[in-house]
């Protein structure tokens, strides 16, 4: 997907000598209320996510929540294709959003006033963003777009700042991201005006676009993330997709119970649905992935990889919604229908976690075909009928059960047994 970046300059070039500056993190409250927007260091210690930085995730729960809403609306109508369609677009301008400001913030945050300001402005546009959703599903993106644009002109402040405070190959790299980050929301226009026909090759076209200006961008300078915080920023966001599914799936339940009376049909699936996302959550954080994000091409694959992680956590509540609605007669589909809204997104979150990270922890054939085998275990549920979400949720208790067996056994031979 990317090419090998450069790798950041060393210590002793000259180049690097405003990274440097911000070795030692955010001064904090104190100071200066305006700083330069240095670099900060990769070594730093105790790098955890700001109140600031969960805040800004807190704020993307809305547009979640709407999109998963919209896929739910679409399947239920019979409208899947163009549903999973608008899906596919509205999440990725959720995730990519925060991909920008999470990456960036990792390497520059110096949170004075002019930065949380900023930040606040681009918190903004997510809320906006998430009004355009719902217009969005029905192929009205201008809401949509209007926030996105928000968002990207608070992004390109940012850089902006940067390249005001450095010079050299690192000012080049953020000029690059000012300017790329300002063609593609030109781009982002093609929705607006293109015939309903054209729209999803120019989104193809458009996010293929945005993908590749980190590569351009770096490809003299790498920008001094921080490899700990970085994989604790995307786990944060995948609790809240995944507590969000949780939300979805259980206001879907009581509503049905309220208006339905129907808790007997309901109980397979609340429980089938909350051991889906228990071990969603467990598969995901049983391994610590930030040892293994050394570069930009480990780093950048494993990032974009998430695109269908949180788009797959986010769609198992949808999925879970829409076998509520068929449960009660709300949704005039077949039941082999309502299953695969679960099952399908719950196979594909388990086959991108194993891809982009667990396999690289697992010792033996025995452990590597521990996912895989489970997901196809899921898929085959989606023949069990009313008990398919059931099924699924049962599948992955075993799975985790059996791959906790598996690293106990391991220990036993091994006095320094790896993770799995």
């Amino acid at each position: 997907m990317t090419s090998t970046p450069s790798p950041a300059p060393g210590p002793d070039d000259p180049d690097r000598r405003t990274a440097t500056a911000g070795s030692a993190g955010p001064p904090g409250g104190a100071g200066r209320p305006i700083r330069p927007l240095v670099a900060r260091s990769r070594e730093e210690g105790h790098r955890v996510a700001t109140p600031l930085e969960l805040f800004f995730d807190l704020c993307f729960v809305v547009a979640v929540a709407q999109a998963g809403m919209g896929l739910v609306h679409s399947i239920a109508e019979h409208h899947t294709g163009t549903g999973l369609l608008s899906y596919a677009m509205v999440f990725f301008a959720i995730y990519w959003a925060w991909v920008n400001f999470s990456w960036f913030s990792s390497a520059y945050d110096n949170d004075d006033v002019l930065y949380r300001v900023v930040t606040l402005i681009q918190i903004a546009g997510v809320l906006v963003l998430a009004a355009g959703v719902s217009k969005a599903f029905e192929h009205d993106y201008f809401v949509l777009w209007l926030g996105y644009l928000i968002m990207r002109l608070a992004l390109v402040t940012q850089w902006l700042r940067v390249a005001r405070a450095c010079t050299g190959a690192e000012r080049r790299m953020a000029l690059r991201y000012a300017g790329g980050v300002s063609l593609c929301q030109v781009g982002w226009l093609s929705l607006l005006f293109l015939p309903e026909a054209g729209r999803g090759w120019a989104f193809l076209v458009m996010a293929l676009a945005e993908i590749s200006v980190p590569a351009y961008a770096e490809k003299d300078w790498t920008t001094p993330w921080h490899a700990h915080h970085i994989s604790e920023r995307y786990g944060l966001f995948t609790i809240i997709v995944l507590g969000e599914s949780v939300a979805a799936a259980t206001v879907a339940v009581k509503s049905a119970v309220v208006e339905h009376d129907a808790l007997g049909e309901l109980l397979p699936l609340a429980v089938g649905g909350l051991l889906i996302v228990f071990a969603a959550w467990w598969i995901y954080f049983v391994v610590p992935i930030h040892g293994r994000l050394r570069g930009n091409r480990q780093a950048f694959l494993w990032g974009y990889g998430h695109y269908l992680i949180l788009g797959s956590a986010a769609a198992i509540g949808a999925g879970v919604e829409v076998a509520v609605e068929q449960t009660v007669g709300a949704a005039h589909i077949s039941q082999l229908a309502a299953a695969s809204s679960v099952t399908i997104p719950t196979a594909l979150y388990l086959l991108t976690v194993w891809a982009l990270h667990a396999r690289y922890f697992k010792v033996g054939i025995a452990q590597q075909l521990v996912l895989p085998m489970a997901t196809l275990a899921v898929l085959a549920c989606t023949f069990a009928g009313r008990w398919a979400v059931l099924a699924a949720g049962l599948v992955l208790t075993a799975t985790i059960a059996v791959g906790v067996t598996l690293t106990a056994r391991m220990s036993t031979r091994n006095p320094a047994p790896r993770p799995t």
